[in-house]
């Protein structure tokens, strides 16, 4: 009963979204931690009204994101990704965008891709 009202606290402000949570038990107290994907902090990111997911099904989500956003949720997912630099890591987070179906920039996430790889979008080192 405790552990249930510990998640529904600490996952208030992930209203609608499907989100992983960590519980960490140490002598029979069990801690609360909220582990974002990457698709839930895209999402987050699009600042879209929270919707009961047992009545809508399928949404698109057709906003647009900043490449700065997409930079800040690639930082935050820093430790979590597999690539050895911070562009592995954005690529990761564009890939997870373009499967969420948003923009970046008003161009399809593909494109910040291609950018990233030929240069014309420079990524800092952390």
């Amino acid at each position: 009963k405790k552990i249930g009202d510990d998640i529904v606290k600490s996952t208030g402000d992930w209203k609608g979204l499907k989100i992983t949570v960590r519980l960490t038990v140490q002598n029979r107290q069990a801690k609360v931690d909220v582990v974002p994907t990457a698709a839930s902090l895209v999402i987050k990111a699009l600042k879209e009204p929270p919707r009961d997911r047992k009545k809508v099904k399928h949404i698109k989500h057709s906003g647009n994101l900043s490449f700065d956003e997409i930079l800040k949720i690639a930082r935050q997912m820093r430790e979590k990704s597999m690539a050895k630099d911070l562009a592995g890591t954005m690529k990761e987070i564009l890939g997870t965008a373009q499967s969420v179906g948003c923009q970046v920039d008003g161009k399809p996430p593909h494109d910040v891709i291609d950018g990233i790889n030929d240069g014309t979008y420079d990524v800092p080192e952390e």
